[in-house]
């Protein structure tokens, strides 16, 4: 859980403290303001998945390294969801701010869980064409024929598997490094 983001009230300062309160189902610790008993919920943040088929490329699939990351992991491009979009535009915009690729057909692969990062993605498979350009957050991406993908046990490696599954390809399975914080 993610209680160490907040150590003041927002609402008037006070030192927030871990507190039991009696919620819909029971008693609840949550970081809570003694003094107004301002709430810190905690829940998870959407994040938009993007399994990104090369409609172009004989239906290669996208798969890019982030530049924060240390080793060679390829994953999906994902990206949070902004307030005042639809998870549809919200995939669009960030398939075309990582990659400058235009999507179509966007369609809902699943939504999974990934505990580790306190998030819920939200997974679409999207056709996407053109000169695949990256921005600063990406080092660099690989394209792969759909049967020699490989998935990873975490958030988005179960979409990839069940994309794969639905496809009628038997998903192949590697181990995550530790130190990478992959969704």
């Amino acid at each position: 859980m993610d209680h160490h983001r907040y150590n003041y009230c927002p609402n008037c300062a006070t030192p927030l403290r871990m507190l039991s309160q009696m919620e819909d189902s029971g008693p609840k610790m949550r970081l809570r303001c003694p003094a107004c008993a301002w709430t810190h919920w905690n829940n998870p943040t959407p994040v938009l998945a993007a399994i990104i088929e090369m409609a172009d490329r004989e239906g290669h699939v996208l798969l890019a390294r982030n530049a924060a990351w240390t080793g060679r992991m390829f994953a999906l491009i994902t990206g949070f969801m902004e307030a005042g979009e639809t998870a549809e535009d919200g995939i669009a915009r960030e398939v075309f701010e990582e990659t400058s690729l235009r999507i179509e057909s966007p369609r809902l692969v699943g939504v999974y869980d990934f505990q580790r990062m306190n998030q819920l993605i939200v997974a679409y498979h999207v056709l996407a064409r053109g000169e695949i350009v990256l921005s600063p957050e990406l080092a660099e991406y690989k394209l792969f024929r759909a049967e020699d993908l490989k998935c990873w046990r975490a958030g988005t490696g179960y979409a990839l598997a069940d994309w794969l599954t639905a496809r009628g390809v038997t998903p192949q399975w590697i181990e995550l490094p530790t130190q990478t914080q992959s969704t």
